[in-house]
């Protein structure tokens, strides 16, 4: 088995495919609409979806927000300097909510940025504890 990905539903998705493509550098893989089910499916990544999880957002047509609940926590990036990319972020108008630092009762080194339908990605600095890639 193989996690192929993950849905997101967004309330504007020219604004969300902004935020992943251009903010996040992620690249649109696909984009479908089913007008008989009224909705729209763009799939977004770093790689092709044989070979990556990827993300689906789903723009239910004529729903503009949801109700996030209690029970979604984020998605999780890693970066090679989240200090930068954090920087970068902001300067093309994305929203840090948790700047770069030490998580809580540990080492690694993460970040907390909010899509424009208030969806959370953590940033985990490549190297450090959690955010490690390569077995030691």
């Amino acid at each position: 088995m193989r996690l192929l990905h993950t849905m997101l539903r967004v309330g504007d998705l020219e604004r969300s495919l902004k935020f992943y493509c251009d903010v996040l550098g992620m690249q649109l893989l696909r984009k479908k609409d089913y007008p008989g089910g009224e909705f729209t499916l763009a799939f977004v990544g770093y790689g092709d979806e044989a070979d990556h999880t990827v993300l689906e957002l789903t723009y239910n047509w004529g729903v503009e927000s949801y109700d996030l609940g209690t029970a979604y926590g984020h998605i999780a990036l890693g970066v090679d300097d989240i200090y930068k990319t954090c920087e970068q972020i902001k300067a093309m108008g994305g929203h840090v909510v948790r700047e770069p630092g030490p998580m809580k009762h540990g080492s690694t080194v993460i970040a907390f940025v909010q899509d424009p339908d208030g969806y959370k990605v953590e940033l985990i600095q490549l190297g450090t504890s959690a955010g490690t890639t390569k077995a030691s």
